[in-house]
Formats: structure tokens, sequence, C-alpha cells
């Protein structure tokens, strides 16, 4: 169903008002919303969860599962997606025998904050690790931490940290120097694309969650994690990060089509990271699964790493003074980085977010 302009009211302006209208908009179609307190508070002292309504029979063995601000920030257009999905008669719509699953907010803390980490410094989606085992080491990263990161944003400290980087792409390639920046780093905690040292609290509520609804005893179970910030604007690609030639991969292109990437085939605009939320989603499903990640395209990469040295240099000693004007001029930018307040581009998310859900249901019905 294409998009209407007056759908546009489905974008909220913070997290409390994408929390509200979701509740809201959730309740009146007739879900019973269970809610997952997260122990922090927003910057206006807000109350925080991750929430999550069903529609359909909670037993069904088919299932689809809409997840939202993963990488909190990103979390604008994941909740225009699952509140327009439901004002538009999804749920009304849906299959016998499938049930779809909105996760709201999978990252409430970094939604509210407008960071892209959790409430732990963590990038949810390099979290999802094995933490009894040694953890991934990203030499290259370690070569690049002082560049990234500077000591302070001065124009003459950022000049020759920018001229380092500058530097080592040009030597080794755009590529590897994507793969060594955003691929997943454990030995920088303030640093960027930080794995963490442990399960964070969004990861035990994810995997509470799979738990509690049996998730793993399904037939099938699509997942549809939306993501912004990569690629060109306004395009949604739907990246799968299933091992090539597994089932989940093959599933996904039948599924989707061509328009499916590949990150470990290099045909994404991702490059293969470390700890996605993917792989945790398949040590506990198997085979059971197709998980595939929605990544709507904004602005140039080197804009995104711009924003997230400067948001991470903000809160590198604690949580800043919200009204004060350097921390409304960093919010603001890495606000408008991973959510365009353009109608074209809110036009072109709501159009192919909405028609990539009606693939994956789908294709669940061809699965039962």
């Amino acid at each position: 169903m294409i998009a209407r302009v007056s759908d546009f009211r489905a974008f909220p302006g913070d997290y409390a008002e994408a929390r509200r209208r979701f509740l809201d908009t959730c309740r009146r179609a007739g879900s019973n919303v269970v809610t997952y307190s997260n122990p922090g508070r927003g910057p206006r002292h807000e109350d925080l969860a991750t929430d999550v309504a069903c529609f359909g029979s909670d037993d069904s063995e088919a299932v689809l599962v809409v997840l939202s601000a993963t990488h909190g920030v990103e979390g604008f257009c994941g909740s225009a997606l699952q509140v327009a999905w439901v004002e538009g008669g999804g749920p009304e719509r849906l299959p016998a025998g499938t049930a779809v699953f909105l996760v709201h907010a999978v990252n409430p803390w970094g939604f509210a904050w407008l960071r892209r980490v959790t409430e732990e410094g963590v990038d949810l989606n390099r979290n999802f690790v094995d933490f009894s085992k040694p953890l991934p080491i990203n030499p290259d990263y370690e070569v690049l931490a002082n560049a990234l990161l500077p000591p302070d944003l001065s124009p003459i400290t950022l000049a020759a940290a920018d001229a380092r980087l500058s530097a080592y792409a040009e030597a080794q390639g755009e590529r590897a120097f994507e793969e060594a920046v955003s691929g997943g780093q454990f030995s920088h905690p303030a640093g960027l694309f930080y794995g963490g040292t442990g399960p964070t609290w969004s990861r035990l509520t994810i995997e509470h969650f799979i738990r509690t609804y049996h998730l793993a005893k399904r037939k099938r179970v699509a997942v549809i994690d939306v993501h912004t910030g990569l690629g060109p604007y306004g395009y949604g690609e739907i990246i799968c990060d299933h091992p090539a030639g597994s089932v989940g991969a093959r599933l996904a292109h039948a599924w989707y089509g061509a328009a499916v990437t590949e990150p470990a085939l290099g045909t994404s605009t991702s490059v293969p990271k470390a700890g996605l939320s993917d792989y945790g989603w398949q040590r506990m499903l198997g085979d059971a699964l197709v998980f595939v990640a929605l990544e709507f395209g904004t602005y140039d990469v080197a804009d995104m790493f711009r924003v997230l040295r400067a948001d991470h240099w903000l809160h590198g000693h604690g949580l800043p003074d919200w009204e004060a004007p350097e921390t409304q001029r960093v919010k603001t930018a890495i606000r408008n980085h991973f959510f365009p307040d353009e109608d074209d581009w809110k036009r072109m998310v709501l159009s192919c977010g909405a028609r990539v859900i009606d693939q994956a249901l789908a294709g669940l019905a061809r699965s039962r």
C-alpha cells in the first residue's frame, strides 16, 4: 500500500512521542502491549521501555517480528513503519495462522538520548557475541582509534585526525577502511562500534522475548530489523547476514527477490561485522529464521562518521546537559543524519517499508 502524505504523522518528534503513539495505536487496534522497563531515564527524566505488541494468535506457527531502534537514534524510521502498518489496517489483513510482533524501541535509551549506542555505551549490533570465548580482535581499529576519536574537536586536531583517516582509506581502499572502523571492536569502550564486555540490557531483553514467546518452536519466523544511515538517500536495502547458501539466505532471496544483498558476498553497502543481532537470533532459532535488516539510506558515510565522533566526544565524560547549546548542536546533527525530516524521504520509507512487510507475510504464508 503506497503511503499517503497524511501518513507522515506516523513519524515522531522524539522518543517520548514515538512511545505514546505506538502504545495508543496498538491498544486501539486491540493489542495487549507487553512492556519491558529499562532501568534508565531519558534526557527529560521520562520512562524508557521496550514495548511489544502482538497481532494475530501469539501461538501461530508463522511469525513476523518487526524491530525498531536497535540503533537508538535510528528509531524514528522503524517506529513510523510500525505505527503506519497498524494504522493502515495491517492487523485486519493478517492471514490465518500468522502473527506479527512489533518490538518498539529495542534500544530505548539510545532512542531517547539520540545515540546509536545503549546506556552501557555499546553498539547493540556488535554485542551478540559469545562472551565466554575470546572476543574478536580488530587490529586495524587500533591503528585508527585515536584519529576516530581524538582528544578534542578543535579544527587543528580534527584536520590532523582526518588526514590520517584519509591516508588509510587511500592506501587500503574504502571498503577496507569501513571494515576497520565499523566492523566492530572490543578494546576501546569509549570508541565507535564498541561491542561491550557482556550482554547489554537490550540484548537480554530480546533474548527474553524470544524465549517467552517460544519463537524457537515456531515453524517459520521472519524478522525485519529497521535501520537508517547507509546507502543512497531514501533507498531501502534488504540486507541478509545469514551464511551464504544457507536456508535463511535462500528464503530471503525467494521472498524479497533480487534486491537482497549479502555483506559476506560483497554485494551490500554494509560490510561484514562482528556481533550482529542477526547472529544471536540465528543461534536461538536456527533454520526456522529468515532475518533481514531493512536499511534506509540517508547521507554519505563520511557525514555519519563525523556525527558519531561528535556524539561520542560529547558523552565522553558522562551525560551532558541536555539543554546546553553544544549538546543541542551535536544532537541535531546526529538526528538529522539518521532521520532526514523531509517529505520525499518519508514517502520512500513508508512505501518501501509497507512493501517489504507484505513480502515477508507472503513468504510466511507460502512456508506454512
